[in-house]
């Protein structure tokens, strides 16, 4: 057991974790760059492929020397790889239709755009005979319940009643019960290529194209200066995973076939939400104090978890998600400093006067502040 980086250690190293959750690093790397080539050059298939993680694995399969083809429908972000030598196939899960893939070989299968079991199953039994491997991109969402100590593989998962599950036809439909049928898919994939399956738990996936926000929140937040309102319980664990290392990973378990069930989220060691923070405002140079409202203040207030305060959550939601397995089999996660100073580089890309999809407004923040600095306090708490 790593013990948690303190703030003092956190600042005396520029952002060098302890606990192997290292904060900061130069030194680039490359999953698989000394993987033998093999002739001729092995082909994945991207079942999605253009929104944010899709194009992290393509992008790490064409460093790799993968000859790739992409499956969707078209409508996000077509042509997005036209010069990179991609070959685009069309169609429409929803609809049932998969007759683009009823012809050609791959040496691996990455989806990333399964939700409903039946799609999964019927994807991974047309390709079946055709392929070697198959990586699902799941979650750890799965999990009935988070709250231990420890959430490891064995964990059991969520379940719905086999009546959802018959009506539940499209994407849409599905992420009502997003959980359980991703948990569903897992068994589909499994089913129908027993042994040559990887199924992948991500946990939050963050970095630069993060289209959710709500990473990228707090170095923006924090570089923007003056009191934050961080969330209670500084010693909370913050858990995600860059899109740059997991696409990366996913084709590196792709070039070796490797089967198994692996959480995807975290680094090597634990960090807490303070050093988090302060990570924020040295990577940044931010001139910022953190104020840290109780938990209880703030549902009063009605603080939404994970959305006006994205990676809080209240005690006893969330213990630690265990990624052992995924490292011993390569994950490398970058150190969390990267992450933030590539997220506000990638974030100031963007259109001036952007709003963030997460997170909260300076007005409702500014509301609460004062809220938290004009309660009662009882004497004793001076």
């Amino acid at each position: 057991m790593h013990a948690t980086p303190t703030r003092r250690h956190v600042l005396r190293t520029g952002l060098a974790a302890a606990g192997g959750a290292a904060l900061s690093s130069a030194a680039p790397r490359s999953i698989g760059a000394a993987r033998a080539r093999r002739d001729p050059a092995p082909r994945l298939l991207v079942l999605g492929g253009t929104r944010f993680l899709g194009p992290a694995v393509v992008e790490s399969a064409l460093a790799q020397g993968f000859e790739v083809t992409l499956f969707n429908r078209g409508q996000s972000h077509p042509g997005l790889f036209a010069d990179a030598g991609v070959t685009e196939l069309r169609g429409d899960r929803d609809a049932g239709d998969l007759s683009a893939l009823e012809e050609g070989r791959w040496d691996s299968v990455v989806d990333t755009s399964g939700y409903v079991p039946g799609q999964v199953r019927a994807a991974a039994e047309l390709l079946g005979p055709r392929i070697g491997h198959y990586v699902f991109v799941s979650t750890i969402s799965v999990y009935a319940d988070t709250s231990a100590a420890n959430v490891d593989e064995s964990t059991p998962v969520a379940r719905v009643e086999p009546e959802v599950v018959e009506r539940v036809k499209t994407i849409r439909e599905a992420f009502a019960h997003y959980g359980p049928m991703k948990a569903l898919c897992e068994e589909a994939a499994e089913a129908a290529l027993p042994g040559r399956v990887a199924n992948v738990r991500p946990g939050l996936i963050v970095g630069p194209g993060d289209p959710t926000d709500r990473f990228t929140y707090w170095p923006v937040r924090v570089r923007r200066g003056g009191e934050v309102l961080a969330p209670a319980r500084r010693d909370a664990e913050v858990q995600v995973v860059d899109v740059r290392d997991l696409g990366a990973w996913i084709v590196d378990l792709c070039a070796r076939a490797q089967p198994g069930l692996y959480n995807a989220v975290g680094f090597r060691g634990r960090l807490g939400f303070e050093e988090f923070l302060h990570g924020c405002k040295v990577v940044t140079g931010a001139d910022c104090s953190f104020t840290w409202p109780s938990e209880e203040f703030l549902l009063e207030r009605e603080v939404r978890p994970y959305a006006d305060l994205p990676l809080w959550l209240p005690a006893g939601v969330r213990g630690h998600i265990d990624v052992s397995r995924a490292l011993a089999q390569g994950l490398a996660p970058r150190p969390v400093g990267d992450t933030i100073r590539d997220t506000v580089a990638w974030h100031d890309t963007r259109p001036a006067g952007h709003e963030l999809r997460a997170g909260l407004t300076p007005e409702r923040e500014a509301e609460l502040l004062a809220a938290w600095h004009a309660r009662d306090v009882p004497e004793e708490e001076g």
